[in-house]
């Protein structure tokens, strides 16, 4: 088969070359800005419910059970949601649904403050998870695809930053509202940024490459042509020349057998060319990078929130701290965490994807083992070596929403990216469950260290023995 030169195809290859030649200018970091101020207030309400927790279990006579369920059940929400604004990603388009992801947010979070009881909380909660989970990797799907190739690993990841970010003011804060106004306030000022969502949908535009790809031509050109002024205009001097088109392998037609070259010179069978949807994920080469991907994103969020969902009610129940205390100490975790992505941002473009990522993890498993051997004498001696392990399990968790999004081609990356985060939901169930669970039933806390990091190291094993590298690749090189 041959690469068809139909308008829309010449369009998307037009596009993905447009979109190598840009330089890095203030457009792309205002894009990034904004998108990335929806992100970090998703991540404030994310993680939120931990810091809530304990004064939660106060005032309303929470069992263990109970507060698993508080902990869980925006997760399930957000699990759903991920899966269910892919598809209308892929179909409506991207920015549409972050908007629409960040008003149900605060409209939620301004619920979850009034809520008196725990069941009007725990459904409101679900709701405030279903955009949640939305938001996120569709907002990764977006990022990705306006950004060359060359250091677009930093580019992502420093946009990505915004999500640790997120989480550790939502612990700073807590640290201070908790403790002096109550649990209600801080809901209050997560509602806040439900204005973002007229900014996102009046200053940044839709992805060209989305709209090219959805057979809306004579717009996607037009968004491309208003991109490419901005660009100009901010840096203040011509653009680079366009430099030639990449083969676009065209949809095969029926009963055609061949396929067709990518542009990277390897052969694209008429199924890939042809994959979309949900079922795509699981066709020609697409079917080992989603077994991949959704390994690792179970394994790495297994690990994160089965440590981190806990932290400040272990520090309670364990140690005697006051919630003061074990606000702060978690903060410290959580700072780390930030730190450990800033090195991945920095880093992925040199050391690539699959080994940055087999690395994070293989070096959590030791740190988390050595943490049960050890049983965790003291309340420092438990920061040690949680703060440690974050360093890395967060490094390798902020990667993933990097690495997904180029696993998959234009008509199924946000369908990709959302199933990732459904998978990376399963692990942020099932952590905090698991570990729940041992706590619940009366065995030594730390003895459930020894299976996260085990989990740890599935993870990074599956990554350096079966990941692809997609380090500096053009996105249409590597996903036709």
């Amino acid at each position: 088969m041959s690469i068809d030169a139909s308008p829309g195809l010449a369009v998307r290859a037009d596009i993905a070359a447009r979109f190598e030649r840009l330089p890095l200018s203030r457009w792309h970091v205002l894009v990034r800005v904004a998108i990335g101020m929806v992100t970090f207030f998703e991540a404030f309400d994310q993680l939120l419910i931990a810091y809530t927790l304990p004064e939660l279990s106060r005032e309303w006579g929470l069992t263990r059970s109970q507060g698993t369920l508080v902990l869980t059940v925006g997760s399930i929400g957000m699990l759903i949601g991920a899966l269910f604004s892919g598809r209308m990603a892929d179909r409506f388009g991207r920015v549409k649904v972050i908007a629409v992801c960040i008003g149900v947010t605060s409209v939620a979070s301004l619920a979850l403050a009034a809520c008196t009881a725990l069941e009007p909380f725990l459904l409101v909660r679900f709701v405030q998870g279903l955009a949640i989970g939305g938001e996120v990797p569709v907002a990764a799907a977006f990022i990705a695809e306006i950004t060359r190739s060359f250091h677009r690993g930093r580019f992502v990841l420093l946009y990505e930053l915004v999500f640790p970010a997120g989480l550790t003011v939502g612990a700073l804060v807590a640290a201070w509202v908790v403790p002096a106004a109550g649990w209600r306030w801080m809901y209050v000022i997560a509602a806040v940024p439900g204005l973002l969502a007229f900014l996102i949908r009046r200053t940044v535009p839709e992805s060209p490459r989305w709209l090219a790809e959805s057979g809306r031509l004579e717009e996607a050109a037009v968004v491309m042509a208003d991109i490419e002024a901005k660009v100009e205009r901010a840096t203040g001097r011509p653009l680079p020349p366009v430099p030639a088109a990449p083969a676009v392998p065209a949809a095969p037609e029926a009963g055609d057998a061949v396929g067709a070259v990518a542009a990277n010179g390897s052969l694209a069978t008429p199924k890939e060319l042809a994959a979309s949807g949900f079922t795509g994920l699981f066709t020609g080469r697409y079917l080992r990078r989603t077994q991949v991907i959704w390994t690792v994103w179970f394994c790495a969020y297994f690990v994160q929130y089965g440590i981190t969902s806990w932290l400040p009610t272990i520090y309670r129940s364990e140690y005697g701290l006051t919630i003061g205390e074990a606000l702060r100490y978690s903060t410290v975790t959580s700072v780390a965490g930030l730190v450990g992505c800033a090195v991945a941002a920095f880093t992925i473009d040199v050391l690539g994807r699959r080994r940055l990522i087999a690395l994070a993890l293989g070096l959590t498993a030791p740190l988390l083992i050595t943490l049960a051997v050890l049983g965790g004498d003291s309340a420092p001696q438990l920061l040690l070596w949680t703060t440690l392990a974050a360093t890395f399990f967060n490094a390798a968790c902020i990667s993933l929403y990097l690495y997904t999004p180029e696993l998959y081609p234009t008509r199924m990356r946000a369908m990709g990216c959302a199933a990732g985060g459904a998978v990376n939901r399963l692990g942020v169930i099932l952590g905090p469950v698991v570990v729940g669970a041992v706590y619940a039933g009366g065995a030594d806390i730390f003895s459930a260290f020894v299976l996260l990091g085990c989990v740890a190291l599935v993870g990074g094993l599956v990554v350096a023995l079966f990941a692809e590298e997609t380090a500096n690749r053009p996105l249409e090189e590597i996903s036709p």
